[in-house]
C-alpha cells in the first residue's frame, strides 16, 4: 500500500504542510516518489509517523523524536523517563511564576496597581533568570527569592554609588571603598555564598541589558565597584611591599578580576565532587590559579611570598566569603602537588 501526501494527510489528520516538513528535516522521509517527483509512502513509513505522533504526545521536541527513532536500542523507559524531566522542570517554572503574580495579586489588592511595563519587565527578568540557572539552583538564590526590604538595600547602594560617580569621586574616596565593602556583603549574602551561583549572576549581570538597565548595575557602575575594592586592598597590601613590587601590583590587580568568579566556581566544584589535588583536574585549575596571582604578584618569588603573607595577616584581603580558608588550602596543595611532578621529571 503506497498512499500519497494528501491522501496520508486526511487519513491521520495531519496537514499537508507538517508531512512536508518532517521530510525536510529528515524525520519521516517517503520511501518512493511517483514520476512526476509525488512523495509516496509505504507501510514502514506510516508505523514511523506513528511512532512520531506517539512520542509527539508525551512533549518530546522533533529533535529528540528523530534522535529516539534512530536509536531502535533506547527502551521507551528512558523516553518516558526523559519527558518527566522536562515537565518536572515546568512544573517548577510554573510553581515561580506564581509566586510572582501572587505577589503582584496582592499589590493589586492594596490598590497598588502595578504597570504595564512593570508586569512586562517582572517576566522578561523571570525568563531570563530560567537562561541562566536551573531550577535547583534558582531555589537556592536568595537574591531571586529575597523580600522586598533587600531589592530595597540594593536599590539604595546602586543609587548612593552612582551619586558619588556622578559627584566626580574616584575609586579611591573612603566612601567609595566603604560602598564596594557593602556591595559585596550583600552579593555574598544574595548568592549564599555560593560561587557557583555567584559566577552565574555576575555573568549575566555582563550580558544582559535589561537587567543593566532594571537594576541600574551598568558596566560602569560595576568596574567603579571593582576598582573601589582593588583601592582598598591596595592599601593592605602596601604595607609588605617596596615601591617598584606595590607599583606593579597597582597597574596589574584588576585586569583579569573576572576571570576569577568563574575559576572560584570551578575549584568548588572540584571541592565538591571530591577530586584530589594531584588530579589532572585539580591541576589545571591550579596552573590557571597560579597564573591569575602572577598577573599581580609578579613572578618573583619574593614578591609572591610578601603578597601572601599579606593575604594570611589582613582578613581584608580574604573577606569576600567566596575564597574560604579550605579552598586556598585545596589549592596550595595541588600547587605543591605539581611541583613535586615538576621535580620528577626533572630528576
Amino acid at each position: 500500500m503506497l498512499l500519497k501526501t494528501g491522501e496520508l494527510a486526511k487519513r491521520t489528520g495531519l496537514t499537508v504542510r507538517t508531512l512536508h516538513h518532517y521530510d525536510a528535516i529528515g524525520l519521516l522521509q517517503p520511501s518512493a516518489r511517483t514520476d512526476a517527483g509525488y512523495r509516496l509512502y509505504n507501510r514502514t513509513d506510516i508505523a514511523r509517523l506513528h511512532h512520531i505522533q506517539a512520542l509527539r504526545k508525551f512533549g518530546l521536541s522533533l529533535a529528540d523524536i528523530g534522535a529516539s527513532l534512530d536509536r531502535p536500542d533506547l527502551p521507551l523507559a528512558d523516553v518516558v523517563a526523559q519527558h518527566i524531566t522536562v515537565l518536572t522542570r515546568q512544573i517548577d517554572q510554573a510553581a515561580t511564576l506564581r509566586a510572582r503574580l501572587v505577589a503582584m495579586h496582592e499589590q493589586l489588592a492594596q490598590q497598588q496597581e502595578p504597570g504595564l511595563a512593570d508586569w512586562l519587565t517582572t517576566l522578561e527578568l523571570m525568563t531570563m533568570y530560567d537562561r541562566y540557572f536551573t531550577p535547583e539552583e534558582l531555589k537556592q538564590l536568595p537574591l531571586y527569592n529575597s523580600a522586598e526590604a533587600v531589592k530595597a538595600e540594593w536599590t539604595t547602594l546602586v543609587a548612593a554609588v552612582r551619586a558619588l560617580m556622578a559627584s566626580g569621586a574616584g575609586p579611591d574616596h573612603p566612601q567609595a571603598q566603604a560602598y564596594a565593602r557593602q556591595w559585596m556583603a550583600l552579593v555574598v549574602q544574595g548568592t549564599g555564598a555560593n560561587p557557583a551561583l555567584f559566577a552565574k549572576l555576575n555573568t549575566m549581570h555582563e550580558r544582559e541589558a535589561l537587567l543593566q538597565d532594571e537594576t541600574g548595575i551598568t558596566p560602569a557602575v560595576m568596574q567603579f565597584i571593582i576598582a573601589a575594592s582593588g583601592q582598598h586592598k591596595l592599601a593592605l597590601y602596601r604595607k609588605y611591599l617596596d615601591d617598584d613590587e606595590f607599583a606593579f601590583l597597582r597597574d596589574n590587580i584588576g585586569k583579569r578580576a573576572s576571570e576569577w568568579p568563574p575559576l572560584i566556581a570551578q575549584v568548588q566544584g572540584a571541592m565538591d565532587a571530591g577530586r584530589a589535588p594531584d588530579s589532572p583536574e585539580v591541576q589545571a585549575l591550579a596552573r590557571h590559579w597560579f597564573d591569575l596571582f602572577c598577573s599581580f604578584a609578579s613572578d618573583n618569588p619574593v614578591t609572591q611570598q610578601k603578597v601572601r603573607q599579606a593575604l594570611v595577616n589582613e582578613p581584608g584581603l580574604t573577606d569576600d566569603g567566596f575564597v574560604t580558608p579550605a579552598m586556598r588550602e585545596f589549592m596550595r596543595a595541588a600547587m605543591m602537588a605539581a611541583a613535586g611532578n615538576r621535580d620528577k621529571l626533572s630528576n
